[in-house]
């Protein structure tokens, strides 16, 4: 009730000249008090239309964010910049693209905002976020609206696709493709127009074309089934539906679709359908491990010949040990250079320097002479016998530097993709010579785009049959 007249009290409704009103004075004076004022609307709905315009309430966040501006303009780099002022490389690379943040929402710069509440994408509508949208550059690879205009202005007095290009210092088919795709049949082109088709292009989410194309998706689902990549299983769309295109999806596309599929709740699917059985993704972390010295003189890796390096002659291997629960157990892994291909060393017994040695003589054994040339493996206590290993099979083999996995990248790919047959922190002694002969197997029969999508079953036979 009111306390004068004792009428119920009704709430005031806003207008919306009020809001543009207050958006423009805050963006003027940048006090959310001060633009309530001059709007003539209380403290409390200015702060409730600055948040939802994502503009930064507080004196802090304005502080912040103008150090790391400031840093940014005197060349200081992005994650440095972060540090300095206390916010994360993330937060650094929203402010770089002019994203703010509100009530657990991203607001970006042509004017949407992702609810993460609700996961609803939505574009602000109010005049003064409209025309902030519409000019705003988004990112140098997007055709802003002033690059629009002079493409308009140059094409009125005819200029060429390429004249204009070399003019905005853009790719000819970046010009023909826009003048293209964003003219219209009675106006041609124009800048606004084509600047309201490209921002309406962009909002997502959109219908996946495995949402949508159930063949396509039918094709996709079954090769996941056998573990083959995203990427093996676009290359293999493009070769076995050449003309069919239709049929065509990118690796990512795929990724995201998993990936989807986990926050939706299926995440046993899709741990069956990853190799690494992950359900989001993680970013890769080295860090640096203490690697044992042997009483042999090791033989390291920049002393290997180049044409090791360059994968010119096959017959050279990159070796290592997937280890199960507390290191208990453990399957020795090689792969040749040259072909990818994959063999597995059985250790039943244990995975001392004795054992593995004995289990990579007896696997190396069965190879022909002009496919023993090398072995490169990391300084493991497991090759303290490596001198010996050399003497039984007339290989020498190179050591990586201390926490270097990349100089032995294609191993540690293989093992990699080994982890879903023999996943961590299980016992590996449970798995007889036919268990890895089956997945060495599964591995070798799998095409690769390093070798023009043949399989290293292929290229290893070629090897064999050349001598």
């Amino acid at each position: 009730m009111s306390s004068l007249t004792g009428e119920p009290r009704r709430n005031r409704i806003y207008t919306p000249g009020e809001k543009t009103i207050f958006l423009a004075a805050l963006e003027r004076t940048g006090r959310v008090a001060l633009a309530a004022a001059e709007a003539g609307i209380g403290h409390s709905i200015g702060y409730q239309w600055a948040r939802i315009a994502g503009v930064e309430t507080t004196r802090l966040d304005r502080e912040r964010r103008e150090t790391y501006r400031v840093l940014r303009r005197d060349g200081v780099h992005q994650a440095e910049a972060a540090r300095r002022v206390g916010v994360h490389a993330r937060t650094a690379q929203d402010w770089d693209q002019g994203i703010r943040h509100s009530q657990n929402r991203r607001v970006y710069p042509d004017g949407r905002i992702i609810d993460y509440n609700s996961g609803v994408t939505t574009v602000s509508s109010g005049i003064i976020s409209t025309i902030a949208a519409l000019e705003a550059v988004i990112d140098v690879r997007y055709l802003s609206l002033v690059e629009r205009e002079r493409i308009r202005d140059a094409t009125a007095i005819g200029a060429s696709i390429r004249s204009i290009a070399v003019m905005l210092a853009r790719s000819p088919s970046t010009i023909s493709r826009e003048v293209r795709r964003n003219a219209t049949d009675t106006s041609g082109y124009e800048p606004y127009a084509a600047h309201r088709l490209a921002a309406g292009r962009r909002p997502r989410p959109k219908d996946s074309k495995l949402l949508v194309r159930v063949n396509l998706r039918d094709f996709v689902r079954e090769k996941l089934r056998i573990r083959w990549s995203p990427e093996q299983i676009c290359q293999s769309l493009i070769t076995d539906y050449p003309d069919d295109q239709e049929m065509r999806v990118s690796p990512e596309t795929i990724y995201q679709a998993l990936y989807f599929q986990a926050r939706g709740g299926l995440r046993k699917e899709v741990q069956a359908a990853l190799r690494t059985g992950r359900t989001r993704r993680k970013p890769q972390n080295t860090g640096q491990e203490r690697r044992s010295r042997f009483i042999d003189p090791m033989v390291m890796i920049a002393e290997r010949p180049p044409e090791i390096e360059d994968r010119a002659v096959p017959g050279h291997w990159e070796g290592d040990l997937i280890t199960g629960t507390l290191n208990q157990s453990a399957i020795g892994t090689l792969v040749e250079r040259a072909t990818r291909f994959v063999m597995l060393v059985h250790l039943p017994s244990g995975h001392t320097a004795e054992e593995v040695r004995d289990g990579l003589v007896a696997t190396m054994a069965a190879l022909p002479a002009h496919l023993r040339g090398s072995l490169t493996w990391d300084q493991g206590a497991e090759m303290a016998t490596h001198k010996s290993f050399t003497i039984a099979t007339d290989m020498p083999v190179y050591f990586c530097d201390p926490g270097s996995p990349w100089q032995r990248g294609t191993n540690e790919n293989t093992n990699g993709l080994l982890r879903q047959y023999f996943p961590k922190s299980t016992d590996l002694s449970a798995y007889g010579p036919e268990d890895l002969e089956r997945v060495a197997l599964e591995l070798n029969a799998r095409p690769r785009k390093t070798l023009g999508w043949e399989t290293p079953a292929e290229r290893f036979r070629d090897l064999i049959l050349s001598t």
